[in-house]
Protein backbone atom coordinates (compact mmCIF):
# COMPACT_ATOMS: atom_id res chain seq x y z
CA UNK A 1 0.00 0.00 0.00
CA UNK A 2 1.20 3.19 -1.07
CA UNK A 3 2.80 5.31 2.08
CA UNK A 4 1.04 8.92 3.06
CA UNK A 5 2.34 11.84 1.33
CA UNK A 6 5.00 13.98 3.05
CA UNK A 7 3.29 16.86 3.11
CA UNK A 8 -0.17 18.26 2.70
CA UNK A 9 -2.25 20.72 3.08
CA UNK A 10 -5.87 20.92 3.92
CA UNK A 11 -8.24 23.13 6.17
CA UNK A 12 -5.00 25.49 6.97
CA UNK A 13 -3.05 22.29 8.93
CA UNK A 14 0.07 20.75 7.51
CA UNK A 15 0.66 17.18 8.33
CA UNK A 16 3.23 14.49 7.95
CA UNK A 17 3.61 11.21 9.16
CA UNK A 18 5.53 10.02 12.15
CA UNK A 19 7.09 6.89 10.36
CA UNK A 20 9.08 9.27 8.22
CA UNK A 21 12.87 9.66 8.38
CA UNK A 22 14.94 12.08 9.60
CA UNK A 23 15.80 13.94 6.60
CA UNK A 24 11.98 13.68 5.10
CA UNK A 25 11.17 15.44 8.32
CA UNK A 26 14.43 17.95 7.72
CA UNK A 27 12.63 17.83 4.22
CA UNK A 28 9.53 18.79 5.94
CA UNK A 29 10.90 21.82 7.60
CA UNK A 30 12.05 23.37 4.71
CA UNK A 31 9.08 22.98 2.92
CA UNK A 32 7.01 24.60 6.05
CA UNK A 33 9.27 27.38 6.41
CA UNK A 34 9.36 28.30 2.54
CA UNK A 35 5.68 28.44 2.41
CA UNK A 36 5.12 30.66 5.52
CA UNK A 37 7.22 32.43 4.08
CA UNK A 38 5.50 33.72 1.12
CA UNK A 39 2.69 34.44 3.18
CA UNK A 40 1.99 37.85 4.06
CA UNK A 41 3.25 39.12 7.62
CA UNK A 42 -0.30 40.76 8.03
CA UNK A 43 -1.78 37.45 7.97
CA UNK A 44 0.76 35.72 10.07
CA UNK A 45 0.04 38.10 12.75
CA UNK A 46 3.86 38.98 13.76
CA UNK A 47 3.08 42.51 14.67
CA UNK A 48 4.09 42.23 19.25
CA UNK A 49 4.61 45.85 19.33
CA UNK A 50 2.26 47.31 17.30
CA UNK A 51 2.44 51.29 16.30
CA UNK A 52 1.23 53.95 17.56
CA UNK A 53 -0.99 55.31 14.66
CA UNK A 54 -2.04 59.28 13.83
CA UNK A 55 -4.51 59.02 10.67
CA UNK A 56 -5.03 62.31 8.74
CA UNK A 57 -7.67 62.97 6.00
CA UNK A 58 -11.15 62.96 4.70
CA UNK A 59 -14.22 60.79 4.79
CA UNK A 60 -12.53 57.65 3.22
CA UNK A 61 -10.85 57.43 6.83
CA UNK A 62 -12.89 58.91 9.08
CA UNK A 63 -13.89 56.70 11.40
CA UNK A 64 -16.32 58.63 13.26
CA UNK A 65 -14.68 62.12 13.77
CA UNK A 66 -17.80 63.83 11.42
CA UNK A 67 -20.70 62.65 13.98
CA UNK A 68 -18.20 63.73 16.67
CA UNK A 69 -16.74 67.16 15.35
CA UNK A 70 -20.29 68.50 14.61
CA UNK A 71 -23.11 65.81 16.05
CA UNK A 72 -23.94 64.81 12.31
CA UNK A 73 -26.51 62.00 11.53
CA UNK A 74 -24.60 59.36 9.75
CA UNK A 75 -28.01 56.53 9.78
CA UNK A 76 -27.89 53.12 9.56
CA UNK A 77 -27.45 50.94 6.81
CA UNK A 78 -23.95 52.69 7.17
CA UNK A 79 -22.43 49.83 9.55
CA UNK A 80 -24.66 47.01 8.66
CA UNK A 81 -21.94 44.51 7.44
CA UNK A 82 -19.57 44.64 9.96
CA UNK A 83 -20.22 46.68 12.90
CA UNK A 84 -24.13 45.84 12.54
CA UNK A 85 -25.18 49.81 13.56
CA UNK A 86 -23.96 52.92 12.45
CA UNK A 87 -20.53 53.68 13.98
CA UNK A 88 -19.91 57.34 11.78
CA UNK A 89 -17.86 55.64 9.41
CA UNK A 90 -19.64 56.27 5.37
CA UNK A 91 -19.64 52.68 4.77
CA UNK A 92 -21.31 49.23 5.31
CA UNK A 93 -18.26 48.36 7.02
CA UNK A 94 -14.95 48.88 7.56
CA UNK A 95 -12.15 51.63 5.77
CA UNK A 96 -9.43 50.87 4.38
CA UNK A 97 -7.86 52.11 7.73
CA UNK A 98 -9.51 49.79 10.07
CA UNK A 99 -8.26 46.81 7.81
CA UNK A 100 -4.40 48.36 8.15
CA UNK A 101 -5.02 48.52 11.79
CA UNK A 102 -5.99 45.41 12.01
CA UNK A 103 -3.23 43.89 9.95
CA UNK A 104 -0.96 45.22 12.59
CA UNK A 105 -2.78 43.67 15.60
CA UNK A 106 -4.49 47.12 16.76
CA UNK A 107 -7.64 48.34 17.52
CA UNK A 108 -9.44 50.67 15.17
CA UNK A 109 -8.60 54.50 15.52
CA UNK A 110 -11.02 56.76 18.25
CA UNK A 111 -11.98 60.20 16.34
CA UNK A 112 -9.92 62.42 18.05
CA UNK A 113 -13.01 64.78 18.53
CA UNK A 114 -14.69 61.81 20.51
CA UNK A 115 -14.49 62.44 24.08
CA UNK A 116 -16.63 59.42 25.60
CA UNK A 117 -15.04 55.79 25.80
CA UNK A 118 -11.68 56.14 24.11
CA UNK A 119 -8.14 56.44 25.59
CA UNK A 120 -5.90 56.68 22.56
CA UNK A 121 -3.07 55.07 23.61
CA UNK A 122 -3.43 53.26 19.97
CA UNK A 123 -3.25 56.45 18.50
CA UNK A 124 -5.87 59.06 17.14
CA UNK A 125 -8.17 59.72 14.12
CA UNK A 126 -8.13 63.63 12.59
CA UNK A 127 -9.88 62.76 9.86
CA UNK A 128 -13.19 64.39 8.94
CA UNK A 129 -15.79 63.66 6.30
CA UNK A 130 -15.25 66.63 3.93
CA UNK A 131 -11.71 67.55 4.62
CA UNK A 132 -9.51 68.87 1.99
CA UNK A 133 -6.51 71.23 2.35
CA UNK A 134 -7.89 74.52 1.20
CA UNK A 135 -9.23 76.99 2.42
CA UNK A 136 -6.63 76.32 5.15
CA UNK A 137 -7.56 77.34 8.67
CA UNK A 138 -11.68 76.29 8.16
CA UNK A 139 -12.58 73.12 10.19
CA UNK A 140 -11.48 70.50 9.25
CA UNK A 141 -9.03 71.23 6.84
CA UNK A 142 -5.31 69.49 6.73
CA UNK A 143 -3.69 72.34 8.60
CA UNK A 144 -6.20 72.60 11.23
CA UNK A 145 -5.75 68.44 11.18
CA UNK A 146 -2.21 69.23 12.13
CA UNK A 147 -2.31 71.98 14.71
CA UNK A 148 -5.31 69.53 16.70
CA UNK A 149 -2.50 66.99 16.56
CA UNK A 150 -0.22 69.15 18.18
CA UNK A 151 -2.22 70.11 20.59
CA UNK A 152 -3.30 66.49 21.47
CA UNK A 153 0.31 65.60 21.67
CA UNK A 154 1.44 68.14 23.76
CA UNK A 155 -1.61 67.86 26.39
CA UNK A 156 -0.92 64.00 26.34
CA UNK A 157 2.56 64.53 27.10
CA UNK A 158 2.04 66.58 30.05
CA UNK A 159 -0.58 64.05 31.50
CA UNK A 160 1.75 61.41 31.55
CA UNK A 161 4.41 63.68 33.11
CA UNK A 162 2.20 64.28 35.91
CA UNK A 163 1.65 59.89 36.40
CA UNK A 164 -1.30 59.52 34.21
CA UNK A 165 -0.69 55.95 32.39
CA UNK A 166 -3.49 56.22 30.07
CA UNK A 167 -2.53 58.64 27.35
CA UNK A 168 0.99 58.28 25.15
CA UNK A 169 4.15 59.41 25.91
CA UNK A 170 7.07 61.18 23.75
CA UNK A 171 8.81 57.95 22.40
CA UNK A 172 5.15 57.14 21.39
CA UNK A 173 4.95 60.13 18.99
CA UNK A 174 8.37 59.64 17.94
CA UNK A 175 7.82 56.03 17.17
CA UNK A 176 3.96 56.64 15.74
CA UNK A 177 3.28 56.36 12.21
CA UNK A 178 1.65 59.15 10.66
CA UNK A 179 -0.68 58.42 7.57
CA UNK A 180 -2.44 61.18 4.96
CA UNK A 181 -5.08 60.17 3.09
CA UNK A 182 -6.47 63.46 1.65
CA UNK A 183 -6.72 65.61 -1.90
CA UNK A 184 -10.08 64.02 -3.00
CA UNK A 185 -12.28 67.10 -2.37
CA UNK A 186 -9.60 69.33 -2.97
CA UNK A 187 -10.22 67.95 -6.97
CA UNK A 188 -14.23 67.57 -6.38
CA UNK A 189 -14.74 70.85 -4.54
CA UNK A 190 -12.79 72.47 -8.05
CA UNK A 191 -14.98 70.58 -10.55
CA UNK A 192 -18.12 71.22 -8.68
CA UNK A 193 -17.61 75.22 -9.20
CA UNK A 194 -17.56 74.71 -12.92
CA UNK A 195 -13.49 75.18 -13.31
CA UNK A 196 -12.50 73.49 -16.52
CA UNK A 197 -9.87 70.80 -16.40
CA UNK A 198 -6.98 73.14 -16.89
CA UNK A 199 -7.83 74.96 -14.10
CA UNK A 200 -8.40 72.94 -11.89
CA UNK A 201 -4.83 71.13 -12.89
CA UNK A 202 -3.31 74.61 -12.03
CA UNK A 203 -4.59 74.09 -8.61
CA UNK A 204 -3.21 71.01 -7.92
CA UNK A 205 0.74 72.28 -6.88
CA UNK A 206 -1.18 74.51 -4.13
CA UNK A 207 -3.20 71.85 -2.77
CA UNK A 208 0.35 69.52 -3.02
CA UNK A 209 2.21 72.34 -0.95
CA UNK A 210 -0.69 71.66 2.12
CA UNK A 211 0.25 68.57 2.11
CA UNK A 212 4.22 69.22 2.43
CA UNK A 213 3.34 71.76 5.14
CA UNK A 214 1.78 69.12 7.50
CA UNK A 215 4.39 66.27 6.59
CA UNK A 216 6.74 69.21 7.61
CA UNK A 217 5.02 70.17 10.53
CA UNK A 218 4.37 66.65 12.49
CA UNK A 219 8.40 66.01 11.37
CA UNK A 220 8.95 69.44 13.46
CA UNK A 221 7.24 67.42 16.07
CA UNK A 222 9.40 64.20 16.05
CA UNK A 223 7.39 62.01 13.57
CA UNK A 224 9.81 59.89 11.51
CA UNK A 225 7.55 57.55 9.67
CA UNK A 226 4.91 58.81 6.90
CA UNK A 227 2.66 56.49 5.35
CA UNK A 228 0.81 58.56 2.34
CA UNK A 229 -1.72 57.63 0.33
CA UNK A 230 -3.19 59.24 -3.23
CA UNK A 231 -5.99 60.02 -4.51
CA UNK A 232 -8.62 57.60 -6.31
CA UNK A 233 -10.15 57.19 -9.62
CA UNK A 234 -12.60 60.34 -8.85
CA UNK A 235 -14.26 60.09 -12.41
CA UNK A 236 -16.04 56.47 -11.68
CA UNK A 237 -17.66 57.75 -8.69
CA UNK A 238 -21.49 56.78 -9.39
CA UNK A 239 -21.74 60.33 -7.49
CA UNK A 240 -19.94 62.10 -10.16
CA UNK A 241 -21.55 60.14 -12.84
CA UNK A 242 -24.81 60.47 -12.37
CA UNK A 243 -24.78 64.63 -11.13
CA UNK A 244 -22.12 65.44 -13.82
CA UNK A 245 -22.99 66.73 -17.29
CA UNK A 246 -20.74 64.93 -19.72
CA UNK A 247 -19.73 64.34 -23.34
CA UNK A 248 -19.73 60.90 -24.86
CA UNK A 249 -16.16 61.29 -25.74
CA UNK A 250 -15.34 62.01 -21.85
CA UNK A 251 -16.40 58.89 -21.03
CA UNK A 252 -13.17 55.92 -21.03
CA UNK A 253 -14.09 52.28 -21.98
CA UNK A 254 -15.08 51.66 -18.34
CA UNK A 255 -17.64 54.32 -18.71
CA UNK A 256 -15.44 56.54 -16.14
CA UNK A 257 -15.15 60.27 -16.79
CA UNK A 258 -11.61 60.78 -18.31
CA UNK A 259 -10.76 64.16 -17.26
CA UNK A 260 -11.56 64.09 -13.81
CA UNK A 261 -9.23 60.46 -13.71
CA UNK A 262 -6.67 62.85 -15.53
CA UNK A 263 -6.62 65.31 -12.74
CA UNK A 264 -6.16 62.57 -10.61
CA UNK A 265 -3.47 60.95 -12.18
CA UNK A 266 -1.82 64.68 -12.26
CA UNK A 267 -2.16 64.99 -8.78
CA UNK A 268 -0.56 61.91 -8.21
CA UNK A 269 2.19 61.98 -9.69
CA UNK A 270 2.37 65.23 -8.18
CA UNK A 271 2.38 63.96 -5.06
CA UNK A 272 4.91 61.26 -5.69
CA UNK A 273 7.05 63.39 -6.34
CA UNK A 274 6.93 65.52 -3.55
CA UNK A 275 7.01 62.35 -1.49
CA UNK A 276 10.97 61.90 -3.19
CA UNK A 277 11.71 65.33 -2.55
CA UNK A 278 10.75 64.93 1.48
CA UNK A 279 12.77 61.23 1.47
CA UNK A 280 15.72 63.40 -0.19
CA UNK A 281 15.10 65.91 2.41
CA UNK A 282 14.43 63.91 5.40
CA UNK A 283 17.14 61.37 5.42
CA UNK A 284 16.28 60.12 8.85
CA UNK A 285 12.63 59.66 7.88
CA UNK A 286 10.54 56.73 6.17
CA UNK A 287 7.88 57.71 3.96
CA UNK A 288 5.95 55.48 1.85
CA UNK A 289 3.76 56.39 -1.36
CA UNK A 290 0.57 54.29 -1.78
CA UNK A 291 -0.91 54.25 -5.18
CA UNK A 292 -4.45 54.07 -3.99
CA UNK A 293 -5.66 54.71 -7.48
CA UNK A 294 -4.04 51.63 -9.47
CA UNK A 295 -5.91 49.59 -7.05
CA UNK A 296 -9.43 51.14 -7.08
CA UNK A 297 -9.24 51.78 -10.89
CA UNK A 298 -8.24 47.90 -11.27
CA UNK A 299 -11.48 46.95 -8.88
CA UNK A 300 -13.45 48.74 -11.52
CA UNK A 301 -12.36 47.95 -14.59
CA UNK A 302 -11.55 44.28 -13.79
CA UNK A 303 -14.61 43.97 -11.32
CA UNK A 304 -16.45 40.27 -12.47
CA UNK A 305 -12.82 39.23 -12.09
CA UNK A 306 -13.27 39.91 -8.12
CA UNK A 307 -16.48 39.04 -7.68
CA UNK A 308 -18.53 42.34 -8.49
CA UNK A 309 -21.17 43.50 -10.24
CA UNK A 310 -22.39 47.10 -11.56
CA UNK A 311 -19.05 48.86 -10.50
CA UNK A 312 -20.45 52.03 -11.33
CA UNK A 313 -23.44 51.91 -8.69
CA UNK A 314 -24.30 52.16 -5.25
CA UNK A 315 -25.74 50.02 -3.34
CA UNK A 316 -27.44 52.55 -1.23
CA UNK A 317 -28.69 55.12 -2.90
CA UNK A 318 -31.98 56.17 -4.81
CA UNK A 319 -33.06 55.96 -8.45
CA UNK A 320 -31.95 52.48 -9.36
CA UNK A 321 -29.48 51.57 -13.08
CA UNK A 322 -27.22 52.70 -13.96
CA UNK A 323 -25.85 54.30 -10.91
CA UNK A 324 -28.53 54.29 -8.08
CA UNK A 325 -27.35 57.66 -6.81
CA UNK A 326 -29.93 60.71 -6.17
CA UNK A 327 -28.47 63.54 -4.98
CA UNK A 328 -31.80 64.59 -2.87
CA UNK A 329 -32.19 61.21 -1.27
CA UNK A 330 -28.90 59.77 -0.28
CA UNK A 331 -27.75 56.26 1.73
CA UNK A 332 -29.63 56.27 5.20
CA UNK A 333 -31.54 59.05 4.31
CA UNK A 334 -35.59 58.66 4.04
CA UNK A 335 -36.78 56.80 1.02
CA UNK A 336 -33.08 55.34 0.15
CA UNK A 337 -32.89 51.72 -1.48
CA UNK A 338 -30.20 49.64 -0.29
CA UNK A 339 -28.50 46.65 -2.07
CA UNK A 340 -29.25 43.17 -0.51
CA UNK A 341 -26.72 42.40 2.41
CA UNK A 342 -24.84 39.36 0.13
CA UNK A 343 -24.75 41.01 -2.60
CA UNK A 344 -21.37 42.16 -4.10
CA UNK A 345 -21.18 46.43 -4.80
CA UNK A 346 -17.57 48.32 -5.44
CA UNK A 347 -19.42 51.26 -4.17
CA UNK A 348 -21.40 51.67 -1.23
CA UNK A 349 -23.19 54.95 -1.29
CA UNK A 350 -21.65 56.34 -4.76
CA UNK A 351 -18.79 58.24 -3.20
CA UNK A 352 -17.49 55.79 -0.78
CA UNK A 353 -16.96 52.31 -0.94
CA UNK A 354 -18.01 49.45 0.49
CA UNK A 355 -16.43 46.89 2.81
CA UNK A 356 -15.93 44.03 0.57
CA UNK A 357 -14.03 46.43 -1.80
CA UNK A 358 -12.29 47.99 1.13
CA UNK A 359 -11.08 44.86 1.86
CA UNK A 360 -9.63 43.49 -1.22
CA UNK A 361 -7.46 47.70 -1.50
CA UNK A 362 -6.54 47.12 1.14
CA UNK A 363 -4.81 43.67 0.81
CA UNK A 364 -3.44 45.05 -2.19
CA UNK A 365 -2.08 47.48 -0.09
CA UNK A 366 -0.51 45.04 2.33
CA UNK A 367 0.97 43.43 -1.03
CA UNK A 368 3.57 46.44 -1.31
CA UNK A 369 3.42 46.07 -4.68
CA UNK A 370 1.68 49.40 -4.62
CA UNK A 371 4.19 51.23 -2.27
CA UNK A 372 7.15 53.08 -3.23
CA UNK A 373 9.59 52.39 -1.46
CA UNK A 374 8.29 48.72 -1.37
CA UNK A 375 8.41 48.51 2.40
CA UNK A 376 5.79 46.72 4.33
CA UNK A 377 2.78 48.10 6.65
CA UNK A 378 4.18 45.89 9.64
CA UNK A 379 7.84 46.99 9.19
CA UNK A 380 6.48 50.40 11.93
CA UNK A 381 5.17 47.88 14.36
CA UNK A 382 8.21 48.47 16.93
Amino acid sequence: MASPPLCSFCHGRFTFSSSKTIHEVLLYLLLLSTFLGSLPNSVLGECKNPPVIFNFGDSNSDTGGLVAGLGYSINFPNGRTFFRRSTGRLSDGRLIIDFLCQSVDTTFLSPYLDSMGSTFLNGANFAIAGSSTLPKNVPFSLNIQVMQFVHFKDRSIQLVAAGSLHFIGDAGFRNGLYVIDIGQNDLADSFAKNLSYKEVVKKIPSVILEIKYAVEDIYAQGGRKFWVHNTGPLGCLPQKLSTVQKAPDDLDPYGCISSYNDAARVFNEALLLLCEELRYEKKDATIVYVDVYTIKYDLIANSTKYGFSSPLMACCGFGGPPYNYDIRVTCGHPGHQVCDEDSKYVSWDGIHYTEAANSIIASKILSTDYSTPRIAFDYFCN
